[in-house]
């Protein structure tokens, strides 16, 4: 919590909103350590689909992740809009592949929602809620969950009960 200018401690959140195809998310700004251009990317064999490949940002070594694939929203389409916005997971750097950074915005409180009740398991699993922007609905998703080794797990085995 910080205080303005008069004293008044503001509670408010800093959220990156960027778009994964038609769909505005959000991340809170402080897991966020950069937003980088997708520069060269080496891709890696054998890894699960939604691992793009690795990328050395100025001596660290990324893992690139197309958070489309890992959401189950499709995959990124490749353009000069793309960003990789850099979270930690387990004390590593991993990029989370987006289609582009649409806004910073601040969110107070009251304004976030918890996610509707009839989005579906794994989905739900990873909104800490929802909010507007203007016009538009922004999900606001919990960089923890979303890169849990086991949501693979979890999102695999959703997918085969769903299809039974």
């Amino acid at each position: 919590m910080e205080k303005d200018v008069n004293g008044h401690i503001d509670d408010a959140l800093l959220v990156i909103t960027f778009l994964l195809g038609d769909a505005a998310f959000g991340i809170s700004a402080s897991h966020v350590q950069e937003v980088a251009r997708i520069g060269d990317i080496t891709p890696v064999h054998h890894a699960s689909a939604e691992v793009v490949g690795i990328r050395n940002l100025r001596g660290r070594i990324v893992t690139v992740i197309d958070l489309r694939t890992r959401l189950s929203l499709g995959s990124v389409d490749s353009g000069p809009d793309n960003r990789i916005l850099i979270v930690e997971s387990m004390g590593e750097p991993v990029g989370l592949l987006v289609d582009c950074i649409t806004d910073t915005i601040s969110i107070q409180p009251g304004q976030l929602q918890a996610p509707p009740s009839n989005v579906p398991g794994y989905q739900g699993r990873n909104l800490l809620g929802v909010c507007y922007s203007g016009e538009r609905l922004i999900a606001l998703l919990d960089p923890a969950t979303v890169l849990l080794p086991e949501s693979t797990a979890l999102r695999t085995m959703a997918g085969s009960e769903a299809r039974q």
